[in-house]
């Protein structure tokens, strides 16, 4: 099949796990003979086109004309995304699926959909509603709005996560029967410690046990709830270092919270880590902890398991559904400080409970987490949104008369 899929961010342009998810999935379902397009906003010193592993990427710039607030420079850049699209779909002589990632890039999927008349799936990583704990103000509700928007144009929409599936459904009354829970996975290779630039003693000294957190600063990741733990976990276990890997807009608030619990020289902000460190990082740790208090999925817990570092995550969300408490992880309550310091401390005494939780969650990933099975996934939900979209009065006047693509139907119809 023939796939554009549409997404803000593709690396190198990263800003948090939407990049990475678009990027191993599109390879993935190349590496099963798909043919797919990513289109995406570019860089300076990023090529416009280039192939990628197989994937064919495309790059626009988005204008250079001031915003007033994100919400009116996404808008701006759904424009500058239709202007690509357009001459795309001709250099490409049609296409089977639409793939849209999140609502940043819902205005120019509606478009296109329309336009071309072709089906549309939509993946919902996450939801202004959840990420707030409700909506607040404006521009929540703004961004809501165009969130069950693009659940309502898409032919079906993918979730992450049973949670994320229960979660779309109660906020945007989606029907049982247009959504379709495919979860993320993590290629392992990516975590192997290749080379050091970086030496141990730099984070922390020859005698101190590390306590590794990774990702975004922002208020849901629940740094803060660590680092009120720290002082419990330091009572018991002195001679620990907790190291935070990342940056974001909470990141003055968690300074200024180390420095009143007066645990600053316990704890090293190293701001952001290249792949190479974050992965010395991981080799390092004793104890990888993600304290989310909202988590769609939780493909940080994933990299954790798959880098091989045992892992203490927040019993929430995504989170819950990955990890297996006493299996391959270990579970604390979500945001209470007490809870997380006993399952830290735990890992940090019982080094045989460690070493076992590290081995079963590496398998898990193997068996369960990867993206070849992903992509066949992915694959069959397009193959069913091909079939149906076939056989309704919507169906593309162009589609019908274009040779490749009534064989490929023919294709499709029987498999």
């Amino acid at each position: 099949m023939r796939i554009l899929m549409l997404s803000w961010e593709y690396p190198p342009k990263s800003v948090g796990g939407l990049a990475q998810h678009v990027y191993d999935l599109s390879c993935a379902l190349v590496r099963i003979g798909e043919e797919v397009h990513v289109l995406t906003c570019g860089a300076p010193g990023i090529p416009d086109y280039e192939q990628v592993n197989g994937v064919h990427v495309h790059r626009f710039q988005t204008y250079q004309i001031s915003a007033p607030h994100f919400v009116t420079w996404v808008a701006q850049l759904n424009i500058a995304m239709l202007e690509r699209a357009i001459p795309l779909f001709s250099e490409l002589g049609g296409l089977h699926i639409i793939h849209a990632h999140d609502w940043l890039v819902a205005y120019a999927a509606r478009a296109l959909k329309h336009s071309w008349r072709l089906p549309l799936v939509a993946t919902i990583h996450a939801t202004e509603y959840g990420r707030n704990c409700g909506l607040h103000n404006d521009i929540q509700r703004h961004i809501s709005d165009i969130e069950w928007w693009l659940t309502y144009e898409a032919w079906k929409v993918i979730c992450c996560s049973q949670y994320m599936k229960n979660e779309v459904r109660h906020v945007f009354q989606v029907p049982e029967d247009k959504l379709q829970v495919i979860v993320n996975g993590v290629n392992p290779a990516n975590f192997a410690t290749r080379t050091i630039r970086v030496t141990r003693d730099h984070f922390a000294a020859p005698d101190e046990r590390i306590v590794f957190y990774v990702g975004r600063l922002v208020r849901e990741k629940g740094v803060q709830v660590l680092l009120d733990a720290a002082p419990q976990i330091l009572a018991r276990h002195p001679q620990t270092k907790f190291i935070i890997a990342g940056k974001g807009p909470y990141a003055e608030e968690l300074h200024r919270q180390a420095a009143s619990l007066g645990i600053a020289q316990r704890v090293y902000f190293t701001g952001y880590v290249d792949d190479e460190v974050r992965n010395t990082l991981y080799s390092w740790a004793d104890v990888a902890v993600f304290p989310s208090l909202y988590e769609p999925f939780g493909i940080v817990a994933l990299e954790g398991m798959a880098a091989r570092t045992p892992v203490v995550v927040a019993d929430t969300g995504g989170l819950s559904e990955i990890v297996e408490h006493g299996v391959d992880g270990l579970k604390f309550y979500p945001g209470n400080s007490r809870s997380l310091a006993d399952m830290i401390v735990w890992l940090l005494q019982d080094r045989q409970l460690a070493q076992n939780l590290r081995q079963q969650a590496y398998r898990k990933v193997l068996e369960k987490f990867n993206w070849r099975d992903i992509a066949l996934a992915t694959r069959r939900v397009y193959q069913q949104v091909w079939n149906e979209y076939r056989h309704v009065p919507w169906y593309s006047p162009y589609m019908r008369s274009n040779r490749l693509f009534t064989r490929m139907s023919k294709i499709f119809a029987r498999a």
